[in-house]
């Protein structure tokens, strides 16, 4: 890891987002709550806040951040379902790898949820596809 030491406390904020395409008759399923693993959205979202928290149990050169606020949006649109991660805090070092490990956990359990219903008959993936994840705005407040 870098030395931060010398580096002063400021606000930080950061806000990543990534889609994930999925078929129509899946999109349908997810917006009518008739995936059999449960509540899509909600599962995403409080996987997405997990996944900001162990962010440096994962990436192994990132110091852990005492994050004070994680917020995911998930919205399903056509033809997927779009992930949004917005984490801030008060430290010596940014925060844009929490919110695209947020939008990234999210999205894996997305596919994980949905993944029967994905399928084709040689259970591979045609349509599935995780794209865009990108940070889209970063803050540094002195």
């Amino acid at each position: 890891m870098i030395d931060i030491s010398e580096k002063r406390v400021v606000f930080r904020e950061a806000t990543a987002e990534g889609f994930i395409n999925l078929k129509p008759s899946t999109i349908k399923m997810i917006r009518e709550g008739k995936i059999e693993k449960g509540d899509v959205i909600t599962v995403a979202k409080t996987a997405g806040i997990l996944a900001a928290k162990r962010t440096p149990e994962i990436l192994p050169l990132c110091h852990p951040i005492p994050l004070e606020k994680v917020e995911i949006e998930v919205s399903v649109e056509d033809p997927g379902v779009r992930v949004r991660a917005t984490v801030l805090a008060h430290y010596k070092t940014g925060v844009e790898m929490e919110a695209l490990t947020a939008v990234s956990g999210a999205i894996l359990t997305i596919w994980d949820m949905v993944k029967k219903y994905e399928k084709d008959e040689n259970g591979q993936y045609p349509s599935t596809k995780i794209s865009e994840i990108k940070v889209i705005n970063k803050l540094k407040t002195m």
